[in-house]
């Protein structure tokens, strides 16, 4: 047998691993670490006990314990065996044990110590799904805490290394150099347009890549659908020695298996997902051709779980992709898609803990007993991705108030779904397998009406449905097999109808219609959602939406259920709080008061609280005065002249209080609410005013130094009082100038100079001054030549200083 590259490498990554303990192997695509070095730890015996290696699919899990097996000549499942949901090859002889990644955490949280297991290896771990993450930050713990011998090693064929090499306490990094042959790399002349069809695209150019290529050709898609439609496109336009090969990860083993065995009489043509990237060899591939999608995990806040979306791929997909076509011999690559797009690929796919619902995440850590700050992770959970997940476990009674996981917590980790499909699953029984697996997986009737019933029984009959569905429906099918016999038989909820079933799985989409023609819904986790006027559910009442588009405004229902009111009542009776409400109404202007039944945000019953405490009236009335501003009270010429005069005085007397609307509107409650009487609305507001409520405000020591500092009103010479002007930039007062003879000092309020216009007899001013003795000795001179003249009748001493003030004129003779 041939040499593989990664031989050259065991000696440096066995005495790293046997010295250390930890080692992070860096290998290309095609160098045999996933099949040659469990196989060289177990021939060293450095490691006593299990090997167990983690692979992030269920395809290369299967195929590489059979590579493994098949090179010691023995069958999969003596010292070789794999294990993941759903089948297990095992036995008592098995001493590498290659499991998909959501096993290992099962395992752990069963057996924190790893009893028996010497070392974890993860593998492919530059795909970075969450379970990776969440496995080796477990792992690192275990060590640390309970197994300082648990061997550890990460290997990667793309990952920036060094960052998960300190993660392990700056473990040694063995890298391999591989082996490959040139690949010549093609790509399109032009852009595809915007609206072809991808299969279409990628079926084209299959068939111009066969015709001019030799050796078997690997094309990947995205997913199964495409899969599916491709090959459709492509039957019939192939010479006939070429044998088009679907492979994806729902297909039996026996189909995946003959894909990956050697066909020399044919030439392969696969049509594969992402699953074709790594961890596994086809064999006689010599041209790949790339579609340029990847389906990856991402949340979806329309499913409120992760689903699988379509992406453009990234620069290190594409190039993993491409060494596909260099593992045997010289090869060729072709791109859908020019070499001008290439330059706006991201790098690299994202780690999955950054994007996805993070729900399994949470109830996982809450089971360990710890928070993602305890443990190491390379990428730390997003908090609010965590918040908004614990906060959904808590509905779900996964978690308590204090966030420490319950019993009914305990038993939806153990199961093989989304923690909200396991609850319903564990209330409901193996009545609801079917919906769990249709709710798990994406809408296999797309463009039909929103109704969950049409999916059911489309599931259960799939020969009703369109033959493009039946594949998915089948797969369906089988889901619900596997998951009716973990369903709890004596479930405490039994039958339910379909609305009501969903509805324990999302106690945030119960949907209420609102008012109105349009079938627009409230959903109780406060979010807005509408179906289409013509879906058959539009006039249902109360809806549980368990798929939207997402949109962050309304959001368009694409999988509902009708459910009853009394259905909602006897499920959530604990959840349904009476509120009394008793605030401002903007739409109204006015105090609104009522009292209602809520489920989350949506109302069950509304109706008005008559006899609302006075002073919660009170306070909902201050509210809207503050939303409506202090123009909203009585216009009153008093209440503004008193802020004046306290803006003036706050100069000398700084206990008195701040008039500024903004201070007066924040302390409202204070010193307006005990006056405001019965007043709660608008109108009630414009005949109200706030002078009286101002005042009393201050205490009657504080009201004497402001009418001191800053009176009301000037008392003249004669004893007349006229009201100060404190709304101009300066105080100011207007009179008779024979009122002020005699006054031989300028009047002033809270130390600063009245501004004083002096009159004509006849009103108008004939000087403006704020030095009123400086005038009398002045310019008064003046004044009193031009007045003289113009009222003969009136006083115009000769020295005003010591004249006295007067209003009278001379008789008419």
């Amino acid at each position: 047998m041939t040499a593989l590259p990664i031989e050259d490498a065991l000696p440096d990554l066995i005495s790293a691993l046997k010295n250390h303990g930890r080692a992070v192997l860096q290998a290309p695509p095609g160098a045999g670490k996933t099949t040659r070095v469990p196989l060289a730890l177990l021939d060293s015996a450095i490691v006593p006990g299990k090997i167990v290696m983690l692979e992030p699919r269920r395809l290369a899990t299967r195929a590489s314990a059979e590579r493994m097996a098949s090179t010691l000549n023995e069958p999969v499942g003596k010292r070789i065996g794999y294990r993941m949901r759903g089948e297990s090859r095992t036995g008592p002889e098995t001493r590498i044990e290659v499991v998909t990644e959501g096993i290992l955490t099962r395992m752990i949280q069963t057996d924190p110590e790893l009893s028996g297991i010497g070392a974890v290896i993860f593998d492919e771990f530059h795909e970075r799904s969450l379970n990776a993450d969440l496995g080796l930050a477990l792992c690192l713990e275990v060590r640390s805490a309970l197994r300082d011998d648990l061997r550890l090693l990460v290997m990667s064929a793309t990952l920036d290394a060094e960052p998960v090499a300190a993660l392990l306490d700056d473990a040694p990094l063995i890298t391999s150099q591989g082996r490959s042959f040139p690949v010549a790399t093609h790509w399109l002349d032009r852009p595809l347009p915007p609206r072809s069809r991808l299969e279409t695209a990628a079926a084209d150019l299959v068939e111009s890549v066969v015709s001019r290529t030799e050796g078997g050709v690997l094309c990947f898609l995205p997913g199964e659908g495409e899969i599916r439609r491709t090959a459709a496109a492509l039957d019939g336009h192939l010479p006939s020695e070429c044998e088009i090969m679907p492979l994806f990860g729902a297909m039996k083993p026996a189909d995946q298996r003959r894909v990956l065995s050697p066909a020399p009489a044919r030439r392969k043509v696969v049509l594969a997902t992402s699953i074709a990237e790594t961890s596994l060899t086809i064999d006689g591939i010599r041209v790949v051709v790339d579609a340029g999608r990847s389906r990856r995990a991402r949340f979806d806040p329309g499913s409120g779980m992760s689903r699988l979306v379509t992406e453009r791929v990234t620069r290190a997909e594409a190039e993993q992709r491409r060494g596909r076509a260099g593992r045997v011999a010289p090869g060729d690559c072709f791109r859908l898609w020019t070499k001008g797009e290439e330059g706006a690929l991201s790098a690299f796919p994202p780690a999955e803990i950054e994007s996805a619902d993070l729900t399994g995440l949470s109830l996982e850590l809450a089971l360990w007993g710890a928070s993602e700050d305890d443990l190491s992770f390379l990428t730390p959970p997003p908090a609010p991705a965590m918040a908004e997940a614990r906060g959904l476990l808590q509905s779900l009674g996964a978690l308590d108030s204090r966030n420490h996981v319950t019993d009914h917590g305990r038993a939806l980790a153990a199961m093989p779904l989304h923690p909200r499909l396991g609850h319903m699953l564990a209330l409901c029984g193996p009545a609801t397998a079917d919906l769990a697996a249709l709710l798990a997986d994406r809408d296999p009737l797309r463009g039909a009406s929103s109704d969950l019933a049409t999916r059911l029984r489309a599931l259960r009959d799939p020969n009703t449905a369109h033959k493009d569905s039946r594949p998915a429906l089948a797969r369906l099918c089988e889901e619900a097999k596997r998951l009716r016999p973990i369903a709890p038989a004596n479930a405490s909820l039994g039958d339910l109808s379909i609305g009501a079933a969903a509805a324990l799985a999302y106690p945030d989409r119960i949907g209420l219609r609102r008012k109105g023609a349009q079938p627009r819904y409230v959903l109780s986790g406060g979010k807005g959602a509408h179906l289409p006027d013509d879906d058959s559910l539009a006039g249902s009442r109360m809806i549980v939406a368990t798929d939207t588009d997402g949109n962050p405004r309304e959001a368009r229902i694409r999988l509902a259920a009708p459910v009853a009111e009394s259905e909602i009542r006897a499920l959530f009776a604990t959840r349904i709080k009476e509120v009394e409400l008793c605030e401002w109404s903007r739409r109204s202007k006015r105090v609104d008061t009522r009292r209602q039944e809520r489920l989350g945000a949506i109302v069950l019953s509304d109706q008005q609280w008559k006899d609302a405490p006075a002073d919660a009236v009170r306070l909902a009335a201050i509210e809207g005065i503050r939303s409506l501003g202090l123009a909203s009270l009585k216009p009153s010429k008093s209440f503004d002249l008193l802020r004046a005069r306290i803006a003036l005085a706050r100069e000398i007397l700084p206990d008195l209080p701040d008039p500024s609307e903004e201070s007066l509107l924040a302390t409202a409650e204070q010193w307006l609410g005990p006056y405001l009487g019965k007043a709660c609305s608008e109108a009630d507001f414009k005949s109200f005013d706030p002078t009286v409520a101002l005042r009393d405000s201050m205490d009657w020591s504080l009201r004497q130094k402001l009418d001191q500092f800053a009176p009301p009103h000037y008392r003249t010479p004669l004893g007349r009082e006229i009201a100060i002007d404190y709304a101009a930039p300066d105080p100011e007062i207007s009179l008779r100038l024979q009122e002020m003879l005699g006054e031989g000092q300028h009047p002033s309020v809270a130390g600063r100079p009245l501004r004083v216009t002096l009159l004509s007899p006849a009103g108008r001013p004939v000087q403006t001054t704020m030095d009123l003795p400086g005038f009398w000795r002045g310019s008064y001179a003046d004044v009193r030549k031009d007045m003289r003249a113009r009222y003969p009748k009136h006083h115009w001493p000769e020295d005003p200083l010591q004249a006295d003030p007067t209003l009278w004129a001379k008789p008419r003779k």
